[in-house]
């Protein structure tokens, strides 16, 4: 069973990175993917070994963005593709039965996705959010009922969750919605207490 929180790490170095991912795992978080954009891929593979331990120590699940090499070569959890990534038939090839997730940012994005076999996908953006250089169309709260609705007309049944900009408030009301979960970044790395977030009134494991 997957998660229900993902923590998308932020940072510019990789102490910026450990320090947030460290925060989020004292948190209570269980989920990490490791977005670490625009560097050296010895770099990228140096921070993920120490962050797959750091994970290891926590007994929380490791994902890399992007890196379907890096996270081959280190052995991984998984990965998450963008739209414009290698394929998850390519990936699937060299990750078997690793996790593959995939971004989305509409209901023909999320078909494609379950066509290519993900295992989970993150539908966004809910909202503005910073993080992302080029932000797709945002769906708000509008879109995601409109999506998930026309999912569960069409009987699929995989995980979405929600992206983008999320704030705790949001969290109950994309339940409603149908998301399977949440994947956040700022909302964990600038909170005061994170923690508040993995207590069972905010986030319903069901």
């Amino acid at each position: 069973m997957l998660e229900k929180i993902q923590y998308i790490s932020q940072g510019d170095s990789p102490e910026q990175q450990l320090a947030n991912i460290s925060k989020a795992l004292d948190a209570g978080c269980k989920w990490i993917q490791l977005r670490y954009k625009n560097k050296a891929i010895e770099e990228v593979q140096t921070l993920a070994k120490m962050v797959q331990k750091i994970c290891r120590a926590y007994d929380a699940t490791f994902i890399i963005n992007d890196h379907v090499q890096v996270a081959s070569e280190i052995n991984a959890d998984g990965v998450h593709l963008g739209l414009d990534d290698i394929s998850v038939m390519e990936a699937r090839i060299l990750l078997k039965d690793k996790i593959i997730g995939g971004t989305a940012n509409s209901l023909k994005d999320v078909l494609q996705r379950v066509n290519e076999k993900c295992d989970y996908i993150g539908l966004g953006p809910f909202r503005f959010t910073t993080t992302k250089e080029k932000l797709s169309p945002v769906l708000g709260i509008e879109g995601y009922q409109e999506i998930l609705k026309e999912v569960k007309n069409r009987n699929i049944d995989i995980p979405i969750y929600a992206i983008g900009g999320i704030e705790i408030e949001d969290v109950e009301k994309l339940e409603q919605a149908g998301v399977y979960g949440v994947a956040v970044s700022g909302l964990i790395t600038h909170h005061k207490n994170p923690e508040i977030l993995f207590k069972p009134k905010e986030i319903c494991n069901h």
